[in-house]
């Protein structure tokens, strides 16, 4: 498993399934583990703090990130930025196509100056 291994709340499971050991981030567990109450978030949160959890690498998603979504509860809003990393994004062909070309653009770009062109994709895999 690449992304950031941190595991700061232990969260970190695997399951076999027809001998193939698979590797996940565990709500239950974190929330076992200090994060006291994250099972009554709504689902779209849910999905950001499992986001966050799996990318945790001190750099870009810290410990504090992963705790300002639990204090949400309490507080029902926040001014903590959080880093959101998406494995897949699935676009329409008519949106997809003058997407992938904008990221083709962006790298031609830095490339002109002289810059690193994988900084300009914000560190997320294109497939």
């Amino acid at each position: 498993m690449k992304p950031g291994n941190k595991n700061s709340f232990k969260s970190l499971k695997s399951i076999n399934i027809n001998n193939q050991e698979y590797k996940y981030f565990s709500l239950a567990e974190a929330e076992k583990n200090g994060l006291k109450g994250i099972s009554n978030l709504p689902k779209s949160l849910k999905i950001l703090l499992e986001n966050l959890l799996r990318y945790e690498d001190d750099l870009s998603v810290t410990k504090d990130q992963i705790e300002a979504v639990q204090k949400w509860l309490k507080e029902k809003k926040s001014n903590t930025e959080i880093a959101y990393r998406p494995a897949r994004v699935l676009l329409q062909d008519y949106t997809g196509i003058p997407a992938v070309a904008d990221l083709a653009a962006m790298r031609e770009a830095v490339k002109e100056k002289k810059k690193i062109p994988i900084l300009s994709i914000h560190f997320l895999p294109l497939i």
